[in-house]
């Protein structure tokens, strides 16, 4: 496979030095760059003709005018001016006639949903003090992702209670948690597995990550009403982190059919 050339590389990989506050845009076809100043616009949408960065030419869904980056307050600011919302990094989704919001130095993706699911890129970056390409790490040791120490029970009751996710099912939820529990008292019999132990457990690790900062595992965390966000967003922390991984369903092989 051959690399891109350098000019049309992502912006994740940095950009060409510049005066700090410069924002650097690109999205397929279409390239600018901007040294902050205050007031400064750079308009994006799907009119190339009335934009500085075209995005979706070919897609209807997009505006013709989608958005607008300003400068202002020694800050560049996202504003959608569109009938779509922009998806920002965290699934945070910003929609017409909303407060602009800031930019903040180095990357950003922004992404519009168009046609048929499509999802359009507009990478965003903004050059922070030192004005430069962030090093390579090409031969750095690989960093391992933070993996959460479970004990045996605990490793149990969460691979049964998030075995759809382990199976990459689409849209997984947890499973109820009586279904849960019989399995788990299908796979110990003499373990007293029941309703309220499972919960407890799982309660207890929600808390201790809770504590270890992963937002959204405790009920302070959410409105109500909660559902299955705390343990979808308890057991989606934990694949992510791969504490828990598809192979951990070997222990439940042979047992409930499966």
């Amino acid at each position: 496979m051959t690399a891109p050339p350098s000019d049309r590389a992502s912006l994740a990989f940095g950009v060409p030095p510049a005066p700090a506050g410069t924002i650097h845009v690109r999205a397929i076809g279409s390239d600018f760059t901007l040294r902050p100043r205050e007031g400064r616009e750079i308009l994006f949408g799907r009119n190339r003709k009335e934009v500085h960065v075209c995005i979706g030419e070919d897609d209807g869904r997009v505006s013709r005018l989608q958005g607008v980056l300003t400068h202002r307050r020694d800050q560049w600011w996202v504003t959608n001016t569109g009938r779509l919302p922009l998806r920002l990094p965290g699934s945070m989704l910003l929609f017409n006639e909303e407060e602009p919001v800031p930019l903040g130095e180095g990357y950003t993706p922004l992404f519009v949903r168009g046609s048929s699911s499509r999802e359009h890129l507009l990478e965003l970056f903004v050059t922070g003090p030192d004005g430069g390409r962030p090093p390579t790490r090409s031969d750095d040791p690989t960093r391992p992702p933070k993996r959460w120490p479970l004990k045996p029970e605990e490793r149990l009751a969460l691979i049964v209670l998030g075995q759809r996710y382990l199976l990459h099912e689409a849209c997984p939820q947890p499973l109820a948690w009586k279904q849960a529990a019989l399995q788990l008292q299908a796979l110990q019999p003499d373990a007293g597995w029941g309703e309220r132990r499972l919960q407890n457990v799982v309660a207890g690790v929600r808390e201790r990550l809770s504590r270890g900062g992963v937002f959204g595992v405790v009920e302070g965390d959410l409105p109500q009403p909660i559902g299955n966000a705390l343990n979808d967003n308890l057991l989606t922390e934990l694949l992510l982190s791969t504490t828990l991984v598809p192979t951990d369903l070997a222990v439940l092989d042979g047992a409930f059919g499966r």
